[in-house]
C-alpha cells in the first residue's frame, strides 16, 4: 500500500528503524529548526498510549508543508500515513530536519 512502512512494504526496515527512531527523538510540542537551508516551524504530538505520532512542518516564510501520521500495529511494526504528499518526502523531512540550538537547549 503506498505510503505505508511495513516489514513487507517498499520501505526497508533499516530505513523505517532510522525513520522512526529521528521522530522518536523529536520533542512534543513546537519546534524550529531548518532543513534543506529553509526555516521550519514544526508540531509534534504523541497520543498518551503512545500508538500515534502526528506531525505538521510548515516552512517558515515559504509555501511548504509536510503532514503525517504514524500509527504503531500491534505486532506487526507500525504504518506511515503521510497527508497528501508522498511518504518519501516525509521520510526525507523527518531524517533531515535539524531542530535549532536555541530549542534544544530550552528544552528540561
Amino acid at each position: 500500500m503506498p505510503g505505508t512502512m511495513t516489514a513487507g512494504g517498499k520501505t526497508l526496515p533499516s530505513i523505517q528503524a532510522t525513520f522512526e527512531d529521528a521522530l522518536a527523538k523529536l520533542p512534543d510540542g513546537y519546534v524550529d529548526g531548518y532543513f534543506g537551508n529553509r526555516s521550519w516551524g514544526v508540531t509534534v504530538k504523541r497520543s498518551e498510549d503512545g500508538k500515534r505520532t502526528w506531525l505538521y512542518g510548515e516552512e517558515l516564510g515559504g509555501t511548504d508543508i509536510v503532514s503525517l501520521n504514524l500509527y504503531g500495529l500491534a505486532g506487526s511494526g507500525s504504518t506511515l500515513k503521510p497527508c497528501e504528499m508522498s511518504s518519501t518526502k516525509v521520510i526525507e523531512f523527518v531524517l533531515g530536519f535539524e531542530p535549532s540550538t536555541a530549542n534544544a537547549a530550552s528544552r528540561p
